[in-house]
């Protein structure tokens, strides 16, 4: 049914698109043409002017072919990391990879070229279907913004599969964290170093001792916390009067990243006191958690259809967040699926042939399975 051929020249077709986060313009045109080839009506909605990016979230809608239920919303993100500009796929046996200069852009071209395959299998091959929703956002890398933003009233689908996880096919992610990003800026005084150091408060040595009080790395099962950023200074010789310092905390549970990331605040201020400075704090939380019970609809549908082709069903958690928390926000019960793409997010990424070819197949039988619940 998959035509194995097809499926890998799209691939390749799409990663040597250019699309890193917020230039995804040419890519969207390549697939809005697609998508318009296979039949679907497409709409692009406004999160490229709201988060200012090239282009806006496509929505493409397959109408119902006499199947029983409501539409399944399919998703990929067209975005990819840098470096990620002038992409050279290497075919090696049955692997395709980076060529070492750039990633590949399986994340998350392969998640789309699945999609595109496993509805052109369900179209040659008149099953019969609810009807299909493909949702392909926008700069997901970037912080989950286009489906954040997305115009949440062109999508009928109450359930939901995203094609944005390494792990192989048959696993399914039924729960993600939420995270906090935390922004201090620390705010002394200078003074010269050499002369009269007494006179100055030093933001760095003020961000230090908040830093060293702070428990960071792995706290729990479910939750971390870490500082990915730090900066200021201007000179040696000069009392650094400002620092900014970035940190996150992450947890499955809601309520402990609420308590980590209050803890985290709190040493910052023991120390800004000690040292009579101040402090500008700024926390956002990026997206909420979500777990999806394994006896939901959307569960039963994806392990259903994971065993229909003898692959078997995982539910797992994962430290990561994806457009999935978005859509779990907006009222869409949806999991991640894994697609076996490996080493993401670095310039040594592959996925196996194989493992596109059965990504498809397991779309395919999502939707048939979808009949049965």
């Amino acid at each position: 049914m998959v035509n194995r051929e097809r499926m890998v020249n799209e691939f390749l077709e799409l990663v040597k698109i250019d699309s890193v986060s917020g230039f995804e313009r040419k890519i969207a045109d390549t697939l809005k043409l697609k998508l318009e080839e296979l039949g679907m009506v497409v709409y692009e909605d406004d999160a490229g002017s709201k988060i200012n990016t090239q282009a806006g979230n496509l929505i493409a809608r397959l109408p119902a072919t006499g199947g029983s239920g409501a539409p399944l919303l399919l998703c990929a993100h067209m975005d990819t990391v840098e470096p990620g500009r002038g992409v050279k796929p290497v075919l090696e046996g049955d692997l395709i990879k980076s060529s070492g200069d750039t990633v590949l852009g399986a994340d998350d071209k392969a998640g789309i070229a699945i999609i595109f395959e496993a509805v052109r299998v369900i179209k040659e091959n008149q099953v019969k279907h609810g009807g299909l929703e493909v949702v392909l956002t926008v700069f997901e890398e970037g912080g989950l913004l286009g489906a954040a933003n997305i115009d949440r009233e062109k999508i009928e689908s109450k359930i939901g599969f995203i094609l944005d996880s390494d792990g192989p096919p048959g696993s399914i992610v039924t729960q993600a964290p939420t995270q906090d990003r935390i922004s201090i800026t620390v705010k002394g005084k200078s003074a010269h170093a050499g002369i009269c150091p007494e006179k100055g408060i030093s933001a760095i040595e003020v961000a230090a001792k908040a830093i060293a009080g702070m428990k960071l790395g792995r706290i729990d099962g479910e939750t971390t916390a870490n500082i990915g950023v730090i900066s200021g200074g201007k000179a040696t010789n000069i009392v650094p009067d400002t620092v900014f310092i970035q940190g996150e905390t992450r947890s499955l549970d809601g309520a402990r990243v609420k308590k980590q990331t209050g803890e985290i605040i709190d040493k910052a201020r023991e120390a800004a006191e000690q040292f009579g400075a101040q402090l500008d704090i700024k926390v956002e939380n990026l997206y909420r958690e979500f777990n999806i019970d394994k006896d939901e609809r959307v569960v039963k549908i994806a392990a259903e259809a994971a065993r229909s082709i003898s692959l078997e069903p995982r539910l797992l958690s994962t430290g990561g967040g994806s457009d999935a928390n978005m859509f779990n926000e907006k009222g869409i019960s949806t999991v991640v699926l894994g697609i076996a793409m490996q080493n993401v997010h670095t310039t040594g990424e592959y996925i196996k042939i194989d493992d596109l070819v059965m990504g498809s197949k397991y779309i395919v039988e999502i939707v048939k399975s979808a009949q049965k619940y």
